[in-house]
């Protein structure tokens, strides 16, 4: 969206550059005669580089020691400067991404080949993909009152202004003033012999110290603050995009760890029911005591688990409330992964559509942007910097003369900077810039390798947790019915208890891995919608 915002306006800027060169080169060119108009010519028919704009400034020198004239030679400069060196950065081109054409494959990885007609996650709206309403609840209230997503948006207004204020040097700071000024000299100074009073009043309006960018250095540090600020924009829709998936995550966790608390509860309760029953039957002689004690160990592990997510659950609900940035309503908490409704599956799409809408991605690329322009300023200071002061005024040695006629005051002082020695400073802050832009571009292909592995990664786990939840949800089912009988031959007096007590153990567990592989399922949902770049599109 900012990026649609700025165009039209660096387009605009970028139309009234050629008119106004276009012009300047016209009344220039229809000025000079003979060698004037043919090196006019020459010079705007030339795409000149850094180095040619260099080495071509040696080329007019000697034309002018050869009968150009000075005339003729501050016209070719100026042609020059304005035709061929108007910008000193390197063209810029986006750097091959570091990964294959083509996500893995394998027998973790089930159907990732890009389907035609299918949505992509980064079009999916996070309301589209989470579709529980207390979920779509809690989502809301942390993008409205989440502390890190408020830094990121108040990071933009700060890039944005460092922008805005970068991009005012390319204009002149026109500025009015007043002065009013009393001066006593004494007589031996004053010529008359008397001491002289005088006064001076002066109003004016003008230009200080406008820089004339001819060599394109403050264009190639405005490019460069766009690009950071557009770096910065891409930084917040990345911690949104994360932010919905910690709340989402975290939702998630707390659903499960509630459900495993009550699975925890709902096993206390049974083996407490059957340890009194085996006790009295102690009592009654009916029972041995390892009967006893081994029904009294699942009683205390059950209170263990009890204890154990009690604590998960409130810890949960300490960090729904952290990223949410306030408290949790209590009736948007979940009461277990049962009533959650089902996440959408996503589809995988191709590697270079997919990265390249990453908000990490495209900020890395914003950089290695705004380093590229880096060079560009850190070129144009090898040429001359023009700046130029002007002023017009009215000015007189009383009040009421100020506004009459003959009062005007004008002036006008260029100024030409040209850069002989100075130790090498110049060269080396090149060499920082093309340095920095290495950097960059290092950090990008970083950034694009990484962000393949945690989607190849998030693939494969997706491959194989099909299976994992069906032949989990067998194993407990076949503990639930190794149990039942397990306890109908004891209460028969066919098997001892220890063997249901093994059933029930076998049973716990294969409920408590239902659910994490259940958990696991959601998540691994979520992290795909999140590394895929959900809802960059909306």
């Amino acid at each position: 969206m900012l990026q649609h915002q700025l165009l039209p306006l660096l387009r605009r800027e970028s139309d009234m550059k050629r008119w106004l060169r276009a012009n300047i080169l016209k009344k220039l060119a229809s000025r000079q005669a003979g060698k004037s108009a043919s090196l006019a010519s020459d010079i705007n028919t030339r795409n000149l580089s850094f180095d040619a704009c260099y080495n071509y400034s040696g080329t007019l020198r000697r034309k002018e020691r050869q009968g150009l004239g000075f005339r003729g030679a501050t016209v070719a400069i100026a042609l020059l400067a304005l035709s061929g060196c108007a910008s000193m950065a390197p063209e810029y081109t986006r750097p091959e991404a570091p990964v294959p054409s083509e996500w893995p494959s394998g027998p973790a990885y089930k159907d990732n080949a890009a389907k035609s007609g299918e949505r992509s996650a980064a079009d999916i709206t996070w309301q589209e993909f989470f579709v529980d309403p207390k979920l779509q609840k809690l989502i809301a209230l942390a993008l409205e009152n989440n502390r890190d997503l408020r830094i990121a948006a108040l990071n933009i207004e700060k890039s944005q202004a460092l922008y805005r204020i970068q991009r005012a040097e390319l204009f002149p700071s026109v500025n009015a003033g007043a002065l009013f000024s009393k001066e006593r000299v004494p007589g031996i100074l004053s010529g008359a012999g008397q001491p002289v009073t005088s006064e001076l009043y002066n109003v004016n309006l003008g230009i200080s110290s406008w820089e004339l960018d001819l060599f394109g250095r403050i264009r190639s540090l405005n490019d460069a603050a766009l690009q950071e600020y557009l770096a910065t924009d891409q930084a917040r829709l990345g911690t949104q995009i994360s932010l919905v998936a910690e709340v989402a995550s975290n939702y998630l966790t707390l659903a499960a760890d509630k459900e495993l608390l009550k699975i925890a509860q709902d096993t206390f309760a049974s083996q407490q029911t059957s340890y009194n029953l085996i006790k009295r039957r102690f009592e009654a002689g009916a029972s041995s005591e390892l009967d006893v004690r081994q029904a009294q160990t699942s009683v205390d592990s059950a209170r263990v688990d009890i204890a154990r997510f009690t604590s998960h659950v409130a810890q949960d609900e300490n960090a729904l409330a952290l990223v949410i940035g306030s408290p949790v309503p209590a009736d948007l908490l979940p009461s277990g992964l049962s009533e959650i409704t089902a996440l959408k599956e996503l589809g995988a799409g191709l590697p270079s559509e997919v990265l390249q809408r990453r908000p990490d991605i495209m900020q890395a690329e914003h950089l290695l942007q705004a380093a590229n322009a880096n060079i560009g300023a850190a070129r144009a200071a090898f040429f001359p910097r023009i700046t130029l002061t002007t002023s017009i005024g009215l000015s007189s040695d009383q009040l009421s003369g100020l506004f009459k006629g003959g009062a005007g005051t004008w002036s006008f002082a260029p100024r030409i900077t040209l850069p002989i020695f100075d130790a090498g400073r110049n060269r080396a802050t090149l060499k920082v810039s093309e340095v920095d832009r290495e950097i960059f571009l290092a950090q990008y292909e970083k950034a694009i390798q990484s962000a393949f592995r945690e989607v190849a990664d998030a693939f494969a786990q997706r491959g194989t947790l099909g299976d994992q939840l069906e032949a989990q949800r067998s194993l407990t089912d076949a503990n639930a019915v190794s149990y039942r009988l397990s306890q109908a031959r004891y209460e028969k007096g066919i098997a001892s208890y220890l063997n249901v007590l093994d059933s029930q153990r076998s049973l716990y567990s294969a409920q408590q891995g239902l659910i994490t592989v259940r958990l696991s399922h959601l998540t691994n949902l979520v992290t795909l919608y999140k590394v895929l770049g959900g809802g960059v599109g909306e």
